[in-house]
């Protein structure tokens, strides 16, 4: 009898041994997986990258009414060249030649292509004295196609691109005289209203085919709003 009262109390204690060890697995497990969540979360808390706050330039979320009341200055080594906007017709063309010129990406560029009679083109970020990873990627930038009624008459500023929809970039034209065939084509978005005879000098200066023999360079462009008696 008491061999009996013997086992069951040893088997009674293995049982309540077995339990508390499969408790406390249980728990330490549930608080690891705890503790791993926690880990995780805090590993995953988003942040705001500083390159990609500094991305945001000045002209981004302006309305087309207040860039319509901005003006381009463009010092040149030839004299200077100021220029109105035409956002109502081509609102992003507008906002990146704006943000451009603002932020000094324009500043030591040059007017890297002449067609005696037809046009000079400039915004070539590449022509810069200064290059940056920044400035690099800014350069490849696409701005969507944006034709309008404007005319292409002599004074337009339009958006130079390539054969394929939508690559325009950077690079824009000034015409010197009239270029009809490409209305409703190519985006016009600006207007000299001061300096074409500027202009007009560094159509007619040397060059290589379409390459200036020695190109002009900006200086410094900025962005300011339009004086009231500056438009005609």
């Amino acid at each position: 009898m008491l061999k009996n009262v013997i086992c069951l109390i040893t088997l009674c204690l293995f049982v309540f041994v077995i339990t508390t060890n499969a408790q406390k697995k249980s728990t330490d497990r549930k608080t690891e997986s705890t503790d791993s969540k926690a880990s995780k979360k805090a590993n995953q808390r988003p942040t705001i990258e500083p390159s990609k706050a500094a991305s945001l330039e000045p002209f981004d979320k302006v309305t087309v009414d207040a860039m319509a009341n901005q003006c381009v200055k463009l010092e040149t080594e030839a004299g200077v060249v100021e220029l109105e906007m035409f956002p109502e017709s081509a609102p992003e063309s507008v906002r990146s030649f704006l943000n451009l010129a603002a932020t000094g990406a324009f500043d030591t560029t040059t007017f890297s292509r002449v067609v005696p009679g037809f046009i000079v083109q400039g915004g070539d970020l590449f022509t810069r004295r200064k290059m940056t990873t920044e400035l690099d990627k800014r350069a490849r930038r696409a701005v969507i196609d944006e034709p309008s009624q404007i005319k292409h008459e002599r004074g337009i500023v339009s958006m130079a691109r390539g054969e394929s929809p939508n690559s325009a970039t950077t690079n824009f034209f000034i015409l010197v005289g009239e270029a009809r065939h490409l209305d409703g084509t190519f985006a016009a978005f600006g207007k000299v209203i001061k300096g074409m005879e500027v202009v007009d000098a560094i159509n007619k200066m040397s060059a290589e085919g379409e390459k200036p023999t020695k190109p002009v360079r900006i200086t410094r462009a900025m962005v300011a709003p339009c004086l009231t008696n500056a438009k005609p």
